[in-house]
């Protein structure tokens, strides 16, 4: 199995990509996302694999690929529709740096699903406990 990530352009968090996304799949187009590559390791990738989001320099959340789709453009170039199952998944967040397109993951480099329920420290309780004493230390927090 093999996933994709690729950058959330526009949305500033995952509340804002999941509106965006559930007024995309009521459209007549339904959910997905066009590229202009085609996966060269399809057959791969629709062994269950899934499109990890990058969402405000963080690899946050993941959509599994239900199928990839020729299409053309409005333009007439050719293209490829990425389907999408509805809903975001969250992942255990990760930094990631911008880049252009899409990249592929494997398997064991993607960051695993937050269990449901599960939180991610945010804020000061991000830091590792040593740090924040020594910011404590310092009178810094």
């Amino acid at each position: 199995m093999l996933h994709i990530i690729k950058l959330a352009v526009g949305p500033k968090d995952v509340a804002a990509m999941a509106r965006a996304q559930a007024a995309r799949a009521a459209s007549a187009e339904g959910l997905r996302h066009v590229t202009r590559m085609t996966p060269r390791r399809a057959p791969e990738i629709l062994q269950g694999g899934s499109l990890y989001w990058v969402v405000a320099g963080i690899l946050s959340v993941r959509q599994r690929i239900l199928a990839l789709e020729p299409v053309k453009r409005a333009d007439g170039t050719a293209a490829t529709a990425i389907i999408l199952e509805p809903g975001l998944v969250p992942v255990h967040p990760r930094p990631m740096k911008p880049f252009q397109g899409w990249r592929y993951l494997t398997a064991e480099s993607a960051p695993p699903d937050l269990a449901a329920g599960e939180a991610v420290a945010e804020g000061i309780e991000a830091l590792p406990p040593k740090l924040r004493r020594e910011l404590a230390i310092l009178g810094l927090l």
